[in-house]
């Protein structure tokens, strides 16, 4: 990407302090975006434009796109990369009612909640790009561990084809990136529960989750650095015409068409 591919836009990164967030912040800061950063803890730099909400509430959603607004006016570009799991092993017997609500509130309506408050002004304007970043588990559901962030993510892909059949007309943008294992803290989270649980080593919990997963053809995990890349590329111009569209960042581990 060119370094001014993005001069002039202003983007908010919802859950843009760590990981795949934090990559992306950065790499449309590079691209010439002026970038909001949205999340519950300040990223590892100072940012004027840092926003702190807990965007799985919808107190949290109300006023941190009271303050975007305030901050940046309608923006150009909305990604979001809120979620996760919390959720412990055992299957669908371990999952109650408050734990599928965390996993809801964690996992989707965020990016429901925030499209609500911020695209209305991109589709008066005419013009933007959303992205929402979902999960190859949505097609490969880990029922042991992961079930209800699966499921979560799976009506996130849903939810984002819906929105952009609707608002494409109008000529914003929405898609989808699934990304499958990307090294960052909460899969390092991951790894140390199955550490844990199991009594085994990192690289024989990392061995596991790879064939767990189906394995990685690439044969490792994705970096959040090269999940960013796609990002930028699908927010840029240069994805005019890429609209309701999913892009898997997998490594190969999806294995079908």
């Amino acid at each position: 990407m060119n370094s001014n591919d993005l001069d002039g836009r202003v983007a908010v990164v919802a859950g843009g302090s760590k990981g795949a967030g934090l990559a992306t912040a950065r790499r449309l800061r590079q691209a010439g975006a002026r970038v909001v950063t949205i999340a519950r803890t300040s990223p590892e730099t100072s940012d004027a434009l840092f926003v702190p909400a807990d965007l799985s509430t919808s107190e949290g959603v109300l006023t941190s796109s009271a303050a975007v607004t305030d901050l940046v006016g309608v923006p150009d570009i909305l990604v979001h990369v809120v979620g996760g799991s919390h959720a412990p092993a055992g299957g669908y017997t371990a999952l109650d009612d408050d734990l599928w609500a965390q996993e809801l509130a964690l996992n989707l309506l965020p990016a429901v909640r925030l499209d609500r408050a911020l695209v209305p002004g991109m589709v008066t304007r005419g013009s933007g790009a959303v992205v929402h970043v979902t999960s190859v588990q949505r097609r490969m559901p880990l029922h042991d561990s992961t079930l209800a962030y699966a499921a979560a993510k799976s009506a996130l892909t849903t939810y984002s084809k819906g929105l952009a059949n609707e608002v494409a007309p109008a000529g914003v943008r929405v898609n989808s990136v699934a990304p499958g294992f990307i090294r960052t803290d909460g899969a390092e989270g991951l790894l140390a529960r199955r550490m844990s649980e199991g009594g085994i080593t990192r690289e024989a919990a990392l061995g596991d989750l790879m064939r767990v997963l189906g394995g990685i053809p690439l044969g490792r995990p994705a970096e959040p650095q090269e999940v960013a890349e796609v990002i930028a590329f699908l927010v840029s111009n240069r994805a005019s015409a890429v609209t309701g569209a999913e892009h898997v960042v997998d490594g190969g581990t999806l294995r079908t068409v």
